[in-house]
């Protein structure tokens, strides 16, 4: 925040709706059947997970993992003291992103970079 003050950046904020459920699972899990899905007996059938749900332990990790290669790929790079900060500059153009859960602030000198990046 600071930054933005002192350097008179623009300043958005965003929100990934079902964050979670976008993550890839990178190893095998299973989980009981809903209580209401009916097919054969219950007691003896489990799903097995294809993507992230929520309550699954791994979830937040792996939207983190998703996300990271999404934003890396459009030429953002992450910085080294935190993990979840990125820049990306061009030329006297720059912005910011910071992640934090499902939220992301961007700062930047440019609109067309803000546009650009959401």
């Amino acid at each position: 925040m600071a930054l933005v003050a002192h350097f008179d950046l623009e300043l958005h904020q965003m929100d990934v709706k079902t964050a979670f459920l976008n993550g890839d699972i990178d190893e095998i899990i299973y989980m009981v059947q809903p209580e209401n899905f009916e097919s054969g007996d219950p007691k003896n059938m489990v799903c097995k997970l294809t993507k992230s749900i929520y309550g699954l332990k791994q979830a937040s990790r792996q939207w983190y993992h998703k996300f990271h290669q999404v934003i890396v790929s459009f030429g953002f790079e992450i910085n080294v003291v935190d993990n979840c900060v990125y820049h990306k500059f061009s030329e006297s153009k720059h912005i910011f992103l910071v992640l934090y859960v499902d939220d992301i602030l961007l700062a930047t000198n440019d609109i067309s970079m803000l546009h650009e990046t959401k």
